[in-house]
């Protein structure tokens, strides 16, 4: 099956991705009028590629916080949230749980509140003209320590919003450990909230084993070391605890995966953990939840069958109501039962 023929069947097919940071859905061309309104002058080629040079996970936070230093108003989310809607349906993702960071911009000087309105606007705009769901996860963030990461709670309790189920932990791994932030992912769990963490990304195994012990972590944020201890792949496995493995993110970084071909999701899927797949920051990484999949299909032997779990894996390991879930599965069976009805030999 080539790649065109194997997009067209993707792009009729329902998903859900969990793995997505917002602001790294914007596209170049909106970086490019970000940039103009911030410094009043276009940004040069040798600008563009300065923001995107970097080779590991702490070269990308870097670039990742200096294109949240491009806003300059709440108004600039307009932006985020157009390139959202364009992304979110050429990839035929019906249903969406984002992630988004506010510690930089509250020390910029926005309002938490100002912030949540225009999402919400977006969000309902986005479900009006293109029946897309999105639900955000406020990303507390590990980068800036425990004092900040209670701050961004505080406010995401102040100001509710049917829009925001919950909170994540992303940031730098190395110097923001999950066994730091145990307090408010205690108090989110408390308050009856969501929570989930990035965890094995760029740390061992005991990264995860933190995220589900210490914070209760209900679903990892890639968690690709989990591999490398088979105690904890078993309880993964067991537990139904997901992973939301981000294949190219994975390999850009290089910290643990060098190649599309020895990272480790098809390990893990054979291990029968639940794993979903995300494509984590589109601009920053030139990727798509599609080409992920195609990715899994062209360079690591998953077989159309096992494509199709995988996206029924992303339903199963969301937030949506059970009855929800199970719709959509439905017809994700449907589609691939008919194609495979066409075109036996592919499967």
């Amino acid at each position: 099956m080539n790649k065109k023929e194997f997009f067209s069947l993707l792009e009729s097919v329902p998903k859900a991705e969990l793995h997505i940071h917002t602001e790294a859905v914007i596209t170049m061309s909106s970086v490019k009028k970000l940039y103009k309104k911030r410094f009043g002058k276009a940004m040069t080629k040798e600008e563009e590629k300065a923001l995107f040079d970097y080779d590991d996970l702490s070269g990308f936070i870097a670039a990742f916080l200096k294109v949240q230093d491009l806003f300059t108003d709440v108004n600039d989310f307009d932006l985020v949230y157009n390139d959202f809607a364009k992304y979110l349906e050429k990839n035929n993702v019906k249903y969406c749980e984002a992630f988004f960071a506010p510690s930089a911009f509250v020390k910029k000087g926005f309002k938490y509140a100002d912030m949540v309105e225009n999402f919400s606007k977006n969000i309902k705009k986005i479900k009006k003209e293109k029946d897309i769901t999105i639900k955000l996860l406020v990303d507390v963030s590990r980068t800036f320590g425990l004092e900040n990461a209670q701050a961004n709670y505080e406010m995401f309790k102040e100001v509710p919003s049917p829009d925001i189920i919950g909170i994540g932990l992303g940031g730098n791994e190395i110097k923001g450990p999950c066994n730091l932030f145990g307090p408010v992912f205690v108090q989110a769990h408390k308050d009856g909230f969501h929570a989930v963490a990035h965890a094995g990304e760029d740390v061992g195994p005991e990264s995860v084993w933190d995220a589900i012990k210490i914070l209760n972590s209900e679903r990892i944020g890639h968690g690709i070391t989990t591999v490398q201890d088979k105690e904890l792949v078993e309880y993964v496995k067991e537990n139904k605890i997901p992973l939301e493995i981000c294949p190219t993110s994975n390999v850009f970084t290089k910290h643990f995966v060098k190649t599309m071909e020895e990272h480790p999701v098809r390990e893990l899927f054979d291990a029968g953990v639940l794993v979903t797949i995300g494509s984590d920051d589109p601009v920053f990484f030139k990727t798509t939840v599609n080409e992920e999949y195609w990715n899994l299909y062209s360079k690591l032997d998953f077989t159309l069958s096992e494509i199709e779990q995988l996206i029924c894996n992303s339903f199963t390991a969301s937030f949506l109501p059970e009855n929800k879930k199970a719709s959509y599965i439905r017809e994700v069976k449907k589609i691939f039962k008919e194609y495979k009805a066409s075109q036996p030999e592919l499967f």
